[in-house]
Parts: C-alpha cells; sequence; structure tokens
C-alpha cells in the first residue's frame, strides 16, 4: 500500500528518528451541510443616521437601527418588519441615501366639526396606531392640531405632519416612489367609529418621485454572499440593476446566490401590468394592495419569512405562514380568488387574508415565466425551486472540496495504491450518487433510476486536470392544489 501524506516528507527527506502523525479532516464531517443563510436589507436612512452610506452594517435590534439609520426611517422600518419574524438569522443592512432630485410623497386628512360628543379618532398611519382624544365642541381646526402633535409624539413614525386650518399634510420623511406606497386610514379596527359631529376625508399618498441609483451600494457588495434580499424599490430602473446583479451571482463563476423580495402597491390591473414587465428567477414581487404598511415593509417581512422557512426546509412550500407585522387589508380591499389567481400567472407573488383577519403568504412564485427564446416556461416558476438548487449545488461543491481539496485525477480502471490520492470518473458517479441518496431522503430530490440513467461522469478530452460531471436531479415538487372530483350517489 502507498500512503499518500499531506505534509509528512518521503522516506527519501526524513532521517530523524520519532513518531510523526498529521491530522486529516477530510473525513470529519458527514451528511449534507445546509446553507446558512444570510439576510440583506436595501433601503434608504435619515441624514441623522450615523451610518455610512453604501457601507455595510449588521443590525441586531430595531433600537440600533434607529439610530443607524434614524427614527422613522425606511430602514427602521424594514428592520422591524424583518425581525418581527426572525431575530437570529443574521441581518445586515446596506443604506442608501435619498435622491437628490427626488420629492417626497404627501397625503391629507380634512376633517370636519364641531365634535358634538367627546370621543377618540382611531388613526392608522404606515400601520402606526395614532389615537387623537377630541372633546365635544373641538373645531376642525383644533382636531388638526391635536393629530399632529399626536402623529409627531409618535415613535418611529415614516411621516411628518403639518396642519392649516382643519386640514393636516402628511409627508414622507423621506424623497422617492416608496413614499407613495405609505397610507393612512381611519377606524381600521371593528367597533372603532369617529366621534359624533366628526369627519375625515383621507387622500392617498402621492406624488413621490425618483429613486436612488442603486449601482454603488450593489458595487459595494463585492462578493459578500447574502441569500436573501429585500428592495425598498419597484421599478423599472432600480429592479434593472438588481437583476443583473442577481443573474451575476447565480453564474459559474460566482455562485453566490441571491433570491431578491420586493412588494408593490397597486390594482390588479397594475400589479399585473408591473409583473408582466419581468421574466427573471432570481426576482419575486409580492403583491401588496390597498394594505395599512408601507410596501417595503412588507418586502423586507416576506423575505425573513422566506429565510426562516427555506433554511429549515428549501423544498417545503412557504405558503400558508403568517405575517407578524404588517397587517392586512380591510375587507372591501382585498383581492378576490381569481384575481389573485390572474396575478400568479403575471409572476406577481400573493398573500390571502384567513377568516380571522391574518395575512399569511399565499404562493411566492418568481418574475420567470418564458424562457430565451420566448416559449412559456415553468422550471423556476416558485421560489422553493430556487432555495433548493441552491442547497444542493453547494452541498456538493463543498463535499467535493473537502474530500478531495488535493487529489490527482486518473483514468477509470487505474491500478494506483489504495491509500493514494487518487480520484477517478467512476469514483465521482459514485460520490454523486451517494449524494443524490442524501438528498432524497431529505426530501429535496427523487427518481434515483432517472438519476442514475442520466448521470455522467468523464474526463475532459482536452484538459486532463479536468473532470466533467452531468449532475440530473429530478427536484421534488410542492403540494399546492388537490383537485377532487366527488361523484356522489343518491
Amino acid at each position: 500500500m502507498a500512503i499518500g501524506f499531506d505534509t509528512i516528507p518521503s522516506a527519501g527527506t526524513l532521517r530523524k528518528p520519532g513518531v510523526y502523525s498529521e491530522i486529516d479532516n477530510t473525513k470529519a464531517v458527514r451528511g449534507p451541510q445546509p446553507v446558512s443563510y444570510r439576510r440583506l436589507l436595501i433601503g434608504q436612512k435619515l441624514a441623522d443616521g450615523l451610518a455610512a452610506a453604501n457601507t455595510l452594517i449588521r443590525i441586531t435590534s430595531p433600537a440600533q437601527a434607529d439610530v443607524q439609520f434614524g427614527k422613522g426611517s425606511m430602514l427602521a422600518g424594514m428592520v422591524r418588519a424583518a425581525m418581527k419574524i426572525d431575530t437570529y438569522t443574521e441581518l445586515q443592512v446596506m443604506p442608501v441615501v435619498d435622491p437628490a432630485s427626488g420629492v417626497a410623497a404627501t397625503a391629507t386628512l380634512a376633517f370636519t366639526g364641531p365634535a358634538t360628543a367627546s370621543g377618540t379618532i382611531e388613526l392608522l398611519i404606515a400601520g402606526r396606531r395614532v389615537s387623537v382624544g377630541v372633546l365635544s365642541g373641538d373645531t376642525a381646526t383644533a382636531i388638526a392640531t391635536a393629530v399632529v402633535a399626536a402623529v409627531t409624539a409618535a415613535d418611529d413614525m415614516p411621516v411628518t405632519a403639518t396642519a392649516a386650518t382643519g386640514t393636516v399634510t402628511l409627508t414622507s420623511r423621506h424623497k422617492g416612489e416608496p413614499g407613495n406606497t405609505l397610507n393612512a386610514r381611519v377606524n381600521y379596527y371593528v367597533g372603532q367609529v369617529l366621534p359624533a359631529g366628526v369627519a375625515v376625508t383621507i387622500s392617498a399618498f402621492t406624488g413621490g418621485t425618483g429613486n436612488p441609483d442603486l449601482a454603488p451600494a450593489l458595487a459595494a457588495l463585492g462578493d459578500e454572499w447574502f441569500q436573501v434580499w429585500a428592495l425598498a424599490y419597484a421599478d423599472s430602473a432600480t429592479l434593472a440593476t438588481v437583476k443583473t446583479e442577481l443573474n451575476s451571482r447565480f453564474a459559474w463563476d460566482r455562485e453566490i446566490e441571491a433570491h431578491a423580495f420586493t412588494a408593490a402597491r397597486g390594482t390588479q390591473g397594475s400589479l399585473g401590468t408591473l409583473g408582466d414587465s419581468h421574466n427573471n428567477q432570481h426576482l419575486v414581487i409580492m403583491m401588496a394592495n390597498d394594505e395599512p404598511m408601507p410596501a417595503y415593509e412588507k418586502a423586507a417581512e416576506t423575505m425573513a419569512i422566506a429565510a426562516l422557512y427555506a433554511a429549515i426546509d428549501p423544498a417545503r412550500p412557504i405558503q400558508n405562514l403568517q405575517y407578524a407585522w404588517c397587517l392586512a387589508p380591510s375587507a372591501a380591499d382585498k383581492l378576490t380568488n381569481q384575481e389573485r389567481n390572474l396575478l400568479l400567472f403575471d409572476g406577481i407573488a400573493t398573500s390571502k387574508v384567513n377568516n380571522d383577519g391574518t395575512m399569511v403568504v399565499e404562493r411566492l412564485i418568481t418574475t420567470y415565466k418564458t424562457n430565451t427564446a420566448g416559449g412559456a416556461d415553468i422550471s423556476y416558476l416558485d421560489s422553493e425551486t430556487l432555495f433548493t438548487l441552491m442547497y444542493i449545488r453547494h452541498d456538493w461543491r463543498d463535499y467535493i472540496l473537502r474530500k478531495y481539496p488535493r487529489h490527482k485525477l486518473a483514468d477509470d480502471g487505474t491500478r494506483y495504491g489504495a491509500g493514494q490520492p487518487v480520484v477517478t470518473p467512476v469514483v465521482l458517479k459514485a460520490e454523486a450518487i451517494s449524494k443524490f441518496r442524501e438528498w432524497e431522503r431529505l426530501g429535496l430530490a427523487e427518481n434515483m433510476p432517472d438519476f442514475k440513467a442520466n448521470l455522467i461522469s468523464e474526463r475532459n478530452e482536452s484538459d486532463p486536470n479536468r473532470a466533467d460531471m452531468l449532475l440530473p436531479p429530478d427536484l421534488v415538487n410542492q403540494l399546492r392544489i388537490v383537485a377532487n372530483k366527488i361523484q356522489f350517489r343518491l
């Protein structure tokens, strides 16, 4: 037997007496090694936030986010949404500043009075509850002044407020289009009513224009690997930049895959149009129709849900999982089953509202719909497919790098010594079959006969130092639909 040592010199160069031992850890790790997920948020900070723009920072609490990005900032809200789901998975943030040429979105609350009875005005602004006491006889002007004071006093409020006579103007703390996804409403919860004599007309947030250029932020990421991203933006220009980066990270020469989540507010029609304009397997656009929280917070929480459960089992359906931060739309604003089904064909991921009023993830589809030739293609339809591929790719890669870090490559049938660090194509083929059995036991793949029949392991004809392999795993699917025909008898 000719044992191949890694560090102990050969007999021809070692004569000093002694007992020498080298330690080999290539057989120490057994079984599949799951990917350790890292989460990334990309959004805007306020000027009083201490964090440097376009510089990664690890965040471990909402209080830290307030200091680093400013209270009421976009990122402070996104951190709260993500951490409401999971505080253990690593969370890093890439802050950017407001676009210099941007405009902040605004909305108005026009009150009429006077109040003919005392009571409480229950407002919900960006999902934050604001309660304003009203006394009988209070005029519209007095009510508006009290609302401004209550909004200003609220912690983590993403808007500022001013009053003129009986009208309150709410202004997003940030410039840019995400401010248009803010929302203000009254009497969201059952049983809440305005004081007698008081009425309010609330306009939607509009007028927010411009978005930051994310190119410097993406360049600053370098080759840092974050498996899941949450983006505050859903405009075409920004997503074009992001998709280019996502495609690059998925490629063979980087292999630092990322799955990005954003959310968009709109009607069924406008959301469908948005989904139809994208076709990328690494991008998920979650619907956020007329909901209390801003869309960027729903993007962050959706990402956190996906990260938590994909890390546990990448192939298990990420569905029927409850949102803990984002509130559901009111009953009148919910999209119907038919509308949500149409959105799923447009490339828009959906959420639904249960009978108890809680909102859950319904299906996390990607925007991928057609191949490069324009043909319909469902191969990358679901996020779970990408998460499973990420797992398999890196489990196989890390296994080979651990077990064969400095091996020689020989043809099949070569009669080398049993202890020699030599590998052949047939050995690699056996390793792949063994790995597939592990993936099968974990419920990640199926159909072993097909895998064996189509598996190829060979030595490259042009480069004798290279082994080429074709790994054909049949990925396990998700139970989405159970169709029943109830054929009754009388």
